[in-house]
């Protein structure tokens, strides 16, 4: 080795520019990476969280028909009930453990004709276990010796489509062997931990997963040969399903007030949790099916 050269190597300046040139390439490496990590962050607002090797195929689909029906269409009757002005509907409520004694012939000869029993539901904890209603077999052979159309709910709490198949297979248990009029609900509703004890179970529940299992409880239900349909509210709705992928079953909306102002077309509108009925202690929810044709 030269003089010259091992002088080159011991100037400092050699060294200065050496480690600038590490630096610069460090840099330039990081910016890349939080540049590739904040593209593919799949906890950024508004994200999706599907995995990108997602076994669900996510469609393009048209939104929902439009609600036909504007705030002219409704109007309550003589016995305080909400009528549609405009088109054909029918009078019904809906019953849980909730409501204790029932006089049907009275609901019945007050203009009642139909009614959804709740016959079960997914508890909230961890373990999710499922439930029977006690009342919904005492309710259902009362609203039939009436001459009341019956259908029934599931208040799901499923986490997957397996768990959701599971609630549809106990309902379809229970019904064998009855004459059921209206559809089969699934009714899922979100839990707000502030509410509740302990973290609901469903907390983390993503709208493509209840999206999906909203999908499954439906198809086994409509494979066993009865009607199913989806209960929400307006909330619920557009924050947390892709409505857009649940045309084929009807719709049916809590929304409690006197004018329909959803954007989508309905069968079913609950538009009162606190109504009253002759024959039922206390109140009820009521309910109108919208025909269309």
């Amino acid at each position: 080795m030269s003089t010259r050269e091992t002088s080159v190597y011991k100037r400092p300046i050699f060294w200065l520019l050496i480690a600038a040139l590490l630096a610069l390439i460090l840099v330039f490496a990081l910016i890349v990476r939080l540049s590739n990590g904040l593209r593919a962050n799949p906890f950024a607002p508004g994200a999706e969280q599907v995995p990108e090797t997602s076994r669900y195929t996510i469609p393009t689909l048209p939104p929902p028909e439009e609600n036909p029906y504007g705030a002219m269409d409704f109007a309550l009757d003589d016995n305080g009930y909400l009528t549609c002005t405009t088109g054909k509907s029918t009078l019904g409520i809906d019953v849980s453990v909730y409501q204790k004694s029932i006089d049907w012939q009275q609901v019945a000869d007050a203009g009642i004709e139909f009614v959804i029993i709740k016959v079960g539901g997914r508890g909230y904890g961890e373990a999710g276990r499922l439930y029977e209603d006690d009342t919904w077999r005492s309710k259902y052979e009362g609203a039939k010796a009436a001459g009341l159309d019956v259908g029934v709910y599931f208040f799901s709490q499923a986490i997957d489509e397996k768990e959701a198949v599971e609630e549809a297979e106990y309902v379809l248990s229970l019904i064998e062997g009855k004459e059921i009029d209206m559809p089969v609900v699934y009714d899922w509703e979100y839990i707000d931990p502030a509410t509740s004890d302990g973290i609901p179970r469903t907390v983390a529940m993503s709208k493509r997963m209840l999206t999906e299992c909203t999908k499954a409880f439906c198809k086994t239900i409509e494979d066993a040969g009865y009607d199913s349909m989806i209960y929400f509210n307006a909330d619920q709705s557009h924050k947390k399903m892709h409505l857009e992928e649940l045309t084929d079953y009807p719709f049916w909306l809590a929304s409690y007030t006197t004018e329909l102002n959803y954007p989508y077309k309905i069968d079913m509108w609950q538009y009162t949790a606190s109504g009253t009925v002759p024959g039922i202690e206390g109140t009820v929810d009521i309910n109108l099916y919208l025909h269309y044709d």
